[in-house]
């Protein structure tokens, strides 16, 4: 960030005029025009979208403790233009080439009593972004009592939001409702209308608070940023000289433009590890699915999961089909501990292995195998014992060949006492973070800190889940996600990031432990979320006994892969339908999901994303006559065609259906 700094007199002259005009900066393509000032004593903005206002004037700014207002009073003292065009690559992802472009506008201003707080503006062709540069020196520390930044929406546009500071934290559905009918929300929050798309959220977050959203009066089309707090109602404990992450608003003119943005992965810092060839993006399975619909346990009993035999059969069958990974939970001592998952009820210990399973017999059974063991860490929200053994629970895994861990932070408070997605949280994950990258190994938390575009600075930081993910349709008492759920996750979630959701159910009758929840979908569907919901590791999350049923519907996830080329959300409706193509990082190949809520549908697709001038052979895996979700949902047809980029596919959705299509070039 670029600051000038000048001289307490030099801030007591400036001008009436200087501190009232506004200043507009304009996207590369001219489309979003942002305004910022400080008008009547208040740093404020404002932003229009093909000369229509989206945001009206809103505040800026932050209040500490034990210090003067920080925003009332203020004059501008300096801005200066910036400016940004580079290209940058991916080392996975769900596209290699990326461009950070942007025009930009870096602020000074201050108080009275002479503190400046600096103002950073960076507008892309898909949105904007805008950071803090707090007041004072590192030596000096200040606790935020309360951030100041509003989003004053110019309609009372559609938005679809999960609320903030509930018990299951990110694991809502979605509900869709007027902007001035939310309360609270977590980011990204999305809303359309009026021939704009739009998303609020955050990009580099890190030592500092997660972003949440209230409406500070009932029934207004204002959204305040609201600092989850630590438990003794500091804000964010902090020093002068910080950097804020940064509050964004995506900007497109429909939804499935909206799902494409790069912004908050263009606002983070670049790749700070150096070489990871060892992050390895991969399909995994295990027995997470067959604990979650009851068949296995994770606690020692006659039902235990974790068993040196069954974990070996895995590896094996992984081994035959293709599966590069196998997942292994409950290996580790402390799974007895009764009802661990209640707050400050966990006692695990992360590098011992309960008496049932082998890992030094798993581990070499697996590298003779050529298949990568998962590991597993589950902290049940107890952090700070989690951090003390982390050192010498990644040292085990280094001595067992263990490259990846799924961590787990199940449990509604840190340590009893703090927000999961407060301070506290964001410090500790980056500590393990970082501690991994230092050991080679990758990371993808469930029950995280949400996303906010650090996979660019931190590559090893590969996937999270941060929503209601496929366990809830095996054994949650509220019997699932329902069938809207997956067509609204493109457009919400997973616009920070990418999303460990678990797809690939076969069988979906498992009544027998599970009598109350079904898997509202197809197995067409099912294969289609492989392209539709973008992760770099994916599980193909049902038992092997089920795929052996139908290899070929499971063909597609042994051929579909998890790193891309470049991704094109090419139709799509929140709540409604979704259809995104993706092109193999790895050659000429094509891959495309469509998937569709309780309605049936047909949509019609051009192919003008395939290369032009070139054949290609494309199978496709629909749902077969008269499936539907609720009746008929293993029905699947599988039919293959020659297409060209002219051609268009006529894509029949059943109810909760889907159809997932491979496209080879011949």
């Amino acid at each position: 960030m670029v600051r000038t700094m000048i001289s307490l007199a030099a801030l007591l002259v400036a001008t009436p005029a200087l501190a009232q005009a506004w200043q507009t900066v304009r996207s590369p393509d001219g489309r979003i025009a942002v305004d910022l000032a400080v008008d009547r004593g208040e740093a404020v903005y404002r932003a229009r979208y093909d000369g229509r206002p989206i945001l009206d004037r809103s505040r800026m700014g932050f209040r500490f403790r034990d210090a003067g207002p920080g925003d009332a009073g203020l004059v501008l003292v300096d801005s200066r233009r910036t400016s940004q065009d580079r290209a940058w690559t991916q080392p996975w992802g769900e596209r290699r080439a990326m461009r950070e472009r942007y025009q930009g506008l870096a602020a000074t201003v201050a108080a009275a009593d002479g503190r400046q707080l600096g103002v950073e503006i960076r507008v892309f062709d898909d949105g904007f972004g805008f950071r803090y540069t707090l007041p004072g020196t590192r030596d000096q520390a200040l606790v935020v009592s309360d951030e100041r930044t509003e989003f004053h929406f110019a309609r009372n546009y559609r938005a679809w939001s999960i609320p903030a500071y509930r018990e299951k934290f990110s694991e809502y559905e979605y509900s869709r409702s007027a902007l001035s009918a939310i309360q609270t929300a977590q980011t990204p929050l999305t809303l359309e209308g009026d021939g704009v798309a739009m998303a609020v959220h955050e990009a580099a977050l890190v030592d500092f608070p997660s972003m949440n959203l209230r409406m500070p009066e009932e029934n207004s089309r204002t959204l305040k940023a609201d600092l989850s707090p630590w438990s003794n109602g500091d804000l964010a404990r902090t020093h002068g000289g910080a950097v804020t992450p940064w509050r964004v608003v995506m900007v497109a003119p429909d939804a499935a433009r909206l799902a494409d943005s790069t912004i908050v992965l263009n606002l983070n810092e670049p790749n700070r590890i150096g070489d990871v060839s060892w992050v390895r993006p991969e399909k995994y399975i295990g027995i997470f699915w067959a604990m979650h619909t009851g068949l296995l346990t994770w606690e020692p009993g006659p039902k235990l999961g974790a068993t040196t035999g069954r974990a070996k059969a895995y590896i094996d069958w992984a081994a035959a089909h293709g599966i590069k990974g196998v997942l292994v939970e409950g290996w580790n001592v402390g799974w007895d501990v009764p009802e661990w998952w209640k707050n400050g009820r966990s006692k695990f210990t992360f590098d011992q292995a309960q008496p049932a399973f082998d890992m030094a017999a798993v581990s070499a059974y697996a590298k003779a195998k050529g298949v990568d063991l998962i590991g597993h860490h589950e902290t049940g929200g107890q952090v700070r014992d989690y951090l003390r053994q982390l050192e010498p629970a990644l040292d085990y895994y280094d001595r067992h060949g263990v490259r990846s861990i799924k961590l787990g932070y199940v449990g509604t408070r840190h340590d009893e006492t703090e927000w999961p997605d407060g301070q506290y949280a964001v410090e500790n994950l980056q500590t393990v973070v970082e501690a991994a990258a230092r050991h080679r190994i990758a990371v993808f938390p469930h029950e995280p800190v949400k996303d906010t575009g650090l996979r660019r600075t931190w590559p090893n930081l590969m996937s999270r889940e941060g929503a209601r993910g496929q366990e809830y349709n095996g054994g949650s008492p509220d019997g699932g996600n329902a069938p809207d759920h997956t067509t609204i996750l493109p457009f919400t979630r997973l616009l920070s990031g990418p999303l460990d959701y678990t797809p690939g159910v076969f069988a979906f009758d498992y009544r027998a432990t599970r009598p109350d929840n079904r898997v509202a979908s197809t197995l067409a569907n099912q294969l289609a979320l492989y392209v539709v919901l973008y992760s770099p590791v994916q599980m193909a999350v049902d038992l092997p006994e089920h795929y052996d049923r139908n290899l070929p519907a499971f063909q597609f996830i042994r051929d579909v892969p998890t790193d891309w080329e470049t991704s094109r959300t090419l139709q799509g409706k929140i709540g409604e339908y979704a259809v995104v193509a993706r092109q193999d990082r790895a050659g000429p190949d094509w891959y495309l999901g469509a998937i569709t809520n309780d309605d049936a549908r047909t949509v019609a697709v051009p192919l003008d994303f395939l290369e032009a001038g070139r054949r290609y052979e494309a199978t496709i895996y629909a749902d077969g006559p008269g499936a539907d979700w609720r009746s008929a949902p293993e029905r699947v047809a599988i039919t293959r065609r020659i297409v060209t980029s002219t051609d268009q596919l006529s894509i029949l959705l059943a109810a909760g259906g889907g159809q997932a299509v491979r496209f080879r070039r011949l």
